[in-house]
């Protein structure tokens, strides 16, 4: 073949015959039927039924809400239990825990194991008695365990894709890597990038690494300020949160697979619940509002914040 330029072909996109993708998809389905691929179940019933299972592989979650929502609660527990409840999968978390000192992360998480506030545990008004502070040194024996691995410090899109690569070349090789990243708005600007363009960035880059190996992304991020609008409050038929509520709604909803907003209406002042006037007080809602490959979906939760924890509600709405 004759080429019409002096310049060298530059760098090109791989590409592969139908017949190699339909025989992934056709052993990928095997694999479900037959259970040899499983994904990480969670301890909330509705929500593996609703989520494929649990946490999938090769798959981005979003995890957002307004602030006291329970949205870093939500992923902080949900690390701790993919261990408890999942003991046969060999994989590891990569936890970049930009909102928040990894050492608070774990606070976080013997509050819910131990069912103690975090100020119980911090207070030097009425501190724990030896008793109840052995039981902190057991169970902080058992976090240590955990193949759980802190990154404190933000930065731009180039430095995490990277640190997730050398992540990938080291201790998560050859095991299924659980990406957690709380929160999206934390990433660092790179030059006079603004926020929006970092954030599409950060999301680009997402869809790049879940693709590289058996790999989950769960980001967690902000909802915009519309929700909290007394428009919004007074109006039932406007309480759900939507895809527009989301901070730079498109480039979060089209890259992710699931898109999970966590909201607690009580917070808002809303005295009941949207249009059938679902309760408010100490309960929590899960908008499934995207789901690439199933229903939307609302569920409905006990809030227990308190132990940093939230609970699935007995009696669905």
């Amino acid at each position: 073949m004759e080429i019409i330029s002096n310049n060298p072909i530059g760098k090109s996109l791989t590409f592969k015959h139908i017949s190699h993708a339909t025989n992934e998809i056709v052993e990928y389905i095997n694999g479900r039927r037959l259970g040899t691929i499983k994904s990480l179940k969670t301890r909330w019933k509705k929500f593996n039924d609703t989520c494929e299972g649990g946490i999938s592989p090769n798959s981005l979650y979003t995890i957002a809400g307004i602030s006291g929502s329970g949205k870093s609660a939500f992923v902080n527990s949900l690390e701790s239990d993919l261990f408890d409840l999942n003991p046969k999968i060999d994989f590891v978390v990569l936890s970049f825990s930009l909102e928040m000192l990894s050492a608070k992360q774990i606070g976080r998480k013997l509050s819910y194991k131990l069912k103690k506030t975090t100020s119980e545990l911090y207070t030097v008004k009425s501190p724990l008695s030896d008793g109840d502070f052995k039981k902190v040194e057991e169970e902080a024996k058992k976090i240590k365990d955990y193949p759980i691995f802190y990154v404190d410090t933000p930065g731009t899109v180039p430095e995490i894709r990277n640190t997730i690569l050398k992540f990938m070349e080291t201790y998560a090789k050859d095991k299924w890597l659980v990406i957690t990243f709380d929160h999206a708005l934390l990433t660092k600007n790179e030059g006079s990038e603004k926020e929006r363009e970092t954030l599409v960035s950060l999301q680009r880059m997402f869809i790049e690494i879940k693709k590289l190996d058996k790999i989950s992304i769960i980001q967690v991020s902000q909802m915009n300020r519309e929700i909290e609008e007394k428009d919004r409050i007074l109006n039932p038929s406007l309480h759900f949160p939507q895809r527009r509520d989301l901070s730079s709604s498109d480039a979060l909803f089209q890259a992710s697979d699931f898109v999970i907003v966590i909201h607690r209406p009580q917070i808002l002042g809303i005295k009941s619940y949207g249009l059938n006037n679902w309760p408010v007080e100490n309960m929590i809602y899960l908008h499934i509002i995207k789901n690439r490959d199933g229903e939307q979906k609302i569920l409905s939760f006990i809030n227990n914040l308190a132990f940093n924890s939230i609970e699935e509600a007995s009696q669905q709405i």
